[in-house]
């Protein structure tokens, strides 16, 4: 019988950042702040692109940097949140960590993310679970007998949940564990925290904008966005793009596809640990803890940490780099 986390567990350690660094709204700029990954890397100057045909025809881009000397220790697949991408600086600084301690890093690109619009003609949905699964499942079996991880940040955390949970195919073979940061478990309750805090409304606009024109420019016969691109709130363009282009009767039938909050993650399969900060200004705190979970699951709620920060102080490094390393160590 699953057991059911009526309130979070006590973390050990528990992430103590800075006082300069407790602000939530600075936590989730840092997140995605370039002084935290400047130049570049081994591991960036290791990776090569790797296409990945899905069974449905579906092409997506992952970023793969294998270690040379000694044998990796596992490959870890990291997964990048809503209008990010596998250079992202939170997916780089973390690949950068596990990467110089031994580990295969593979940054994957959800469709039209980073610079792949002319890779399928068909717009992005976070439904498209079943060609990420894929995606994951080819990756994982490059290392056929090894040990695999899985990593994802808000958005890209909910598409590992998914994966997990194997909604989108079987079992994904050698899958180790699965490891949450920040992820987006209600994405109506998310969009309508990010219009309300305007700097994070304004950033999210002119990044989804921005992929919408690259999209348009790319298939000028298949979409016109001129209407969507006036629109000045997530919620409203994601109402107007579900009723134009998708098969779903409207943003809330299209967000329910993709919840998972309640005792929906009960059956999860594989290790899981999740990590969340009660002042995140994007995910509802009260998400995680409503969540009805197993024993192979963990709940790390932290009392700071923003979106997909938890930056402890200088040099920047984000706490969760060494969670990631003891729990892939167990």
């Amino acid at each position: 019988m699953a057991g059911i986390n009526h309130m979070p567990p006590q973390p050990d350690p528990i992430f103590r950042p800075w006082l300069f660094f407790r602000n939530a709204h600075l936590q989730t700029v840092l997140a995605s702040s370039r002084i935290r990954a400047p130049g570049s890397s081994p591991m960036e100057r290791a990776a090569r692109n790797i296409i990945l045909e899905t069974r449905d025809g579906v092409r997506l881009l992952a970023e793969h940097s294998p270690v040379t000397l000694p044998p990796a220790r596992g490959m870890v697949i990291l997964l990048h949140g809503w209008e990010g991408s596998s250079r992202s600086v939170y997916v780089r600084s973390t690949g950068r960590h596990l990467y110089d301690h031994g580990f295969d890093v593979c940054r994957l690109n959800l469709r039209d993310h980073g610079n792949t619009h002319h890779l399928n003609p068909g717009l992005f949905f976070a439904t498209l679970i079943e060609e990420v699964h894929d995606a994951i499942r080819q990756l994982a079996e490059r290392i056929r007998g090894g040990r695999t991880y899985l990593v994802g940040f808000s958005l890209g955390g909910n598409f590992a949940l998914r994966a997990a949970l194997g909604r989108g195919g079987p079992p994904l073979e050698n899958l180790e564990h699965v490891v949450c940061i920040s992820p987006a478990l209600d994405p109506s309750q998310a969009t309508d925290r990010i219009d309300q805090h305007i700097f994070i409304r304004r950033y999210f606009l002119k990044k989804w904008r921005r992929s919408l024109r690259r999209k348009e420019s790319l298939y000028p016969d298949r979409y016109r966005f001129s209407k969507v691109l006036e629109l000045r709130s997530i919620r409203g363009m994601t109402e107007y793009l579900v009723a134009a282009n998708s098969p779903y009767t409207d943003a809330q039938d299209y967000f329910s596809r993709y919840t998972l909050t309640g005792d929906v993650l009960r059956d999860l399969k594989v290790p899981t640990t999740i990590l969340a900060a009660e002042d995140d200004p994007i995910i509802p705190v009260e998400d995680f803890y409503g969540l009805t979970l197993n024993r192979r699951t963990r709940l790390s709620v932290q009392q700071f940490g923003g979106h997909n920060g938890f930056v402890q102080g200088w040099p920047l490094r984000s706490w969760y780099d060494g969670m990631l390393l003891s729990i892939f160590n167990e």
